[in-house]
């Protein structure tokens, strides 16, 4: 009669060894039953976005002088709404799937029973969504080049600024996702959160256009640093004090994140 093998920690298996990048394994496999519908989605929402709004209402607004710089609406807009749709999916993210974890599937419970602590957890999910929002922004990217939207080589470092500001809003919204105990609160927040930012961030029209009062507003919005930074990549303008700036700020809306959703996750997760 043989000895009963001794289970091996569970970190010391798959295909990482490190307990956080085990959770992003987890999201990987799950993913790879849908990956077929996510490209799909992903190339063809792009062009829709950008054939209404770069092209369609492009022809209105260079019709009427166009926007400052002189150059073409499409080319604009187009690093916009790159970093929006990180932004969106991002935010969208940090939401329902992460709630689906804590209470729904109770996927967390499950996983909090196995070596795996709260951090690894937390950073696993994040560099799945860091994952997904990269994905993103390379298909989204694909009709930028094809619709002719690109008139700088440095328009490819928009696609790194694109995931830097969507993990700028997950890392708040996943600390805010562990303090809900339904999904009630997400419709208040993306209805006068998140959406209302297209308007208001620079995405599709300076911010310099608002009234003054809502200018400072914009200009402490992670999206409003998003943009800037990636319109001025996209259009090869170099500032290098205000990209630092912009950097440095979506740097610490996620780090400041990232701290919160420790604090939260630890009390809605630990036992």
């Amino acid at each position: 009669m043989t000895a009963p093998a001794v289970a091996r920690p569970a970190t010391q298996r798959g295909l990482w060894s490190h307990p956080s990048l085990r959770e992003l394994e987890h999201d990987l496999l799950v993913f790879r039953r849908s990956w077929r519908n996510y490209l799909l989605s992903g190339l063809t929402q792009p062009f829709l976005y950008l054939l209404s709004l770069g092209v369609g209402l492009g022809l209105y607004v260079n019709r009427s002088g166009g926007v400052p710089g002189g150059v073409p609406y499409l080319v604009y807009v187009a690093p916009a709404l790159l970093v929006t749709q990180a932004m969106m999916a991002g935010s969208f993210e940090a939401a329902w799937p992460i709630m689906s974890k804590i209470i729904w599937s109770k996927t967390y419970l499950a996983a909090m029973n196995t070596p795996l602590g709260v951090l690894d957890l937390v950073f696993g999910d994040l560099m799945w969504i860091g994952v997904r929002l990269a994905m993103l922004s390379c298909l989204f990217f694909v009709p930028v080049v094809l619709l002719g939207a690109v008139v700088s080589p440095l328009a490819v470092l928009a696609i790194p600024v694109a995931v830097l500001t969507g993990l700028a809003f997950t890392t708040p919204i996943m600390a805010y996702t562990a303090t809900q105990r339904g999904d009630n609160g997400f419709n208040i927040l993306f209805r006068f959160g998140v959406t209302p930012l297209f308007l208001f961030s620079g995405t599709f029209f300076p911010v310099e256009r608002l009234p003054l009062f809502l200018q400072p507003l914009a200009w402490l919005t992670p999206l409003y640093h998003g943009v800037a930074l990636a319109r001025e990549l996209a259009l090869g303008r170099v500032d290098p004090v205000a990209d630092l700036v912009h950097l440095g700020f979506l740097a610490a809306v996620l780090v400041g994140g990232v701290a919160a959703a420790r604090i939260t996750f630890r009390r809605r997760l630990s036992v």
